[in-house]
């Protein structure tokens, strides 16, 4: 039998970097335990450049090597690739027609369980704490605020924030409906903002893989915003059936202005609780 005939190597190409990046991700995933094998591959192959970048690398592969080898060098990677990106009432829009249209059904509830998935720095959680607070309904709600992050995790128990955001944040509440003096729910201490601790006492923030893990308790609002974007469609079906399980009969679930339930299994289980908002009620 005659031997194959051994060619030249090509130079690397993209091939050859879509097969390191698999085996990356496939890496971690054995190793760690976080699974990235159902993200989108042109952003997290940015997110991978960047991280590669700032470690001095010049190829997956050295990347591959480095952070299952070094723990830190994980820690930074996972940092990298978690996209911790928010403001506190983003999309105020989208909290204005919470406030005016999902509120009175809240009020109908003895106590209120909220999950926001995709805690990242925190913003969303103090954004809702504040909105509740006004309504009458923090004292009787309790706010699971998730990431996989645990380092994001960190930083958003801690509710301190650079004070030059406040500015743009103070905008976005007046727009949500804000009803009192943003400044009332923060203390100014030389360049950081400190959220009052009040608005912590009903928020339990928690490390949790959408991609992985399962449910966890039963919720009358499920808030995963501006995540699943981040996903392959797959996957937005696998998190999406997550959320559902999570959520009671006639509950909300709320999803990011770029992600919808059309064109999903969920299509026909849900109702859109306002028109131009991605706001929804569970039928049953």
């Amino acid at each position: 039998m005659g031997l194959p005939v051994v060619t030249d190597a090509e130079p690397p190409g993209e091939d050859l970097e879509a097969v390191e990046i698999e085996l990356l991700i496939e890496g971690v995933f054995r190793h760690y335990g976080y699974d990235f094998r159902g993200y989108a591959r042109a952003s997290l192959r940015r997110r991978l450049i960047a991280i590669m970048r700032n470690e001095g690398l010049k190829t997956f592969s050295a990347l591959q090597d480095r952070v299952l080898h070094d723990r830190s060098a994980w820690d930074r990677c996972l940092q990298g690739i978690s996209v911790n990106v928010s403001a506190m009432f983003r999309d105020p829009q989208f909290f204005l027609a919470f406030r005016r249209h999902a509120i009175p059904l809240l009020r109908t509830y003895p106590f209120i369980r909220i999950w926001q998935a995709g805690s990242s720095l925190g913003e969303e959680a103090y954004s809702l704490a504040i909105l509740l607070h006004e309504e009458g309904l923090y004292e009787r709600s309790l706010i699971y605020s998730t990431d996989i992050n645990e380092a994001a995790l960190r930083q958003a128990r801690d509710g301190i924030y650079p004070a030059d955001l406040m500015q743009r944040y103070t905008q976005n509440y007046i727009q949500a409906g804000g009803t009192r003096s943003f400044s009332d729910y923060y203390t100014a201490r030389y360049e950081l903002a400190i959220i009052r601790p009040a608005l912590r006492d009903n928020i339990v923030f928690s490390q949790h893989n959408l991609v992985s893990d399962g449910p966890f308790n039963e919720f009358n609002v499920v808030l995963c915003r501006n995540v699943m974007i981040y996903f392959t469609k797959p996957l937005q079906d696998k998190a999406l059936a997550l959320l559902h399980a999570s959520l009671s009969n006639f509950g909300l679930l709320g999803v990011g202005a770029g992600e919808s339930l059309r064109l999903t299994r969920l299509d026909k289980l849900y109702e859109p609780l306002v028109d131009g908002q991605r706001l929804y009620k569970r039928l049953g």
